[in-house]
């Protein structure tokens, strides 16, 4: 059994690595601090978003970053609404990036 993270020891170490690869993050709503779940907002900018959540991956069997939603920024945002009203222990961080980046693909941000 592997231990988990705080969730607001993770966001924090999570916007610290963004912010050291320049990526501009912020939390947008703050969760349960100890077992919230976390929901990344990707805004390209443009109009456009990708929101991401933690799920596995059936292939592997491991934890890995899916998108929940995708499309128009505030269809992305009415998403992530629903879901905060469903579980409002849940976290929202909104990461602003042209190129897509996101770092979620980084080993250890999916466990």
């Amino acid at each position: 059994m592997s231990a988990r993270l705080a969730a607001d020891f993770w966001v924090r170490a999570y916007l610290a690595r963004l912010q050291a690869a320049h990526v501009p993050a912020y939390v947008v709503a703050r969760g349960d601090p100890t077992a919230g779940a976390v929901l990344v907002k990707l805004a390209t900018l443009d109009g456009r978003a990708r929101l991401f959540q933690r799920g596995f991956d059936l292939a592997s069997g491991t934890r890995a970053w899916v998108v929940l939603a995708e499309g128009a920024e505030a269809e992305v945002d009415a998403a992530a609404a629903r879901q905060r009203r469903m579980d409002p222990d849940l976290w929202v961080i909104e990461i602003e990036s042209r190129e897509g980046r996101t770092l979620l693909d980084e080993e250890g941000l999916a466990d």
